[in-house]
């Protein structure tokens, strides 16, 4: 039995204290675990990927048109979460575009799905560790500018973060990246001009807007696209944002692509659900894969 109110409040702060010790130390994992993942991927795979590529909802098509390809399932990789949205495979497929070695990620890990957004980006941490640079993007998205329809494509210029939350938060391993990254360009600028040069000799239509994260997974209403779109945001979805910010932290280029699949709530008279989302973004793939074989092709 306590002794003294004194007493209970130092006891009170030694468990906060020895609890947030224990969260710092698995924090401090987060290095080790990505070089074990990282060194589990090196030994599966035929080579070290130039590239990463990340595929949203409805779009992992891309990776079944890889040549020479091997499939890792996530639950085979190392501390990796568990994909648990439908259009999500849960893979990695390493293969080749001509000569170029790439890896993609069939489904992506999301906040919304119960994971901390450290272990939503913790993919990008080993594939750094497993010598990647190059990091492309892509997602299905509502469309909050009356301009884009479903199907169409948008490279993503600059984003805006809704989600409440930053995947830096916590500590800061210095050997990823510096405390306070610079995300003045996050989306490479190079990297968009060379989508928009590949787009136009292609001749895909490409628009060019500002992506805005949310938490998700319920979509947006008609007033919050409304706030939106004030804020200057031309799409909508729920993810990439984390994944871009986690790439910068360790000096990763990063190039996004949106796919429109459906007007954003209030934009037009009628409901959204998740299988028009997958439809519309399996009718785009077409468009997609080319427009994403060319970029590669050019990196």
């Amino acid at each position: 039995m306590l002794r003294s109110r004194h007493e209970l409040i130092l006891n009170w702060k030694r468990f906060f204290m020895e609890d947030a010790r224990e969260k710092d130390i698995r924090e401090k994992d987060t290095y080790e675990k990505a070089l074990e993942a990282a060194r589990f991927l090196r030994a599966k795979l035929p080579a070290i990927p130039e590239a990463l590529v990340v595929l949203g909802s409805g779009l992992g098509a891309f990776a079944d048109t890889l040549e020479r390809r091997v499939a890792v399932d996530y639950r085979q990789i190392p501390h990796l979460p568990a994909s648990t949205v439908v259009g999500h495979y849960g893979r990695q497929v390493c293969g080749y575009v001509g000569d170029r070695c790439v890896a993609a990620m069939q489904g992506r890990f999301h906040f919304y799905e119960g994971y901390s957004l450290q272990q939503a980006t913790f993919y990008l941490r080993v594939a750094k560790l497993l010598g990647i640079e190059k990091v492309i993007l892509t997602n299905a998205a509502g469309g909050i500018d009356p301009t884009l329809a479903p199907g169409d494509l948008m490279l993503i210029e600059d984003h805006i973060n809704l989600m409440a939350a930053n995947p830096l938060q916590g500590l800061n391993d210095e050997r990823f990246g510096a405390r306070f990254p610079d995300l003045t360009d996050a989306y490479d600028p190079a990297y968009r001009a060379l989508a928009q040069e590949a787009a136009a000799q292609l001749g895909i239509p490409l628009k060019v807007g500002v992506y805005a994260a949310l938490l998700g997974p319920s979509y947006e209403t008609p007033a919050e696209i409304r706030m939106i779109r004030s804020f200057g945001a031309h799409a909508v979805g729920m993810s990439t944002v984390p994944e871009t910010i986690v790439a910068r932290h360790m000096g990763m280029r990063v190039l996004g692509l949106s796919c429109i699949t459906n007007s954003a709530a209030g934009v037009l008279d009628q409901p959204i659900n998740h299988d028009e989302v997958l439809e519309v973004g399996q009718q785009a793939a077409t468009r997609l894969i080319a427009l994403l074989n060319a970029v590669i092709a050019r990196m």
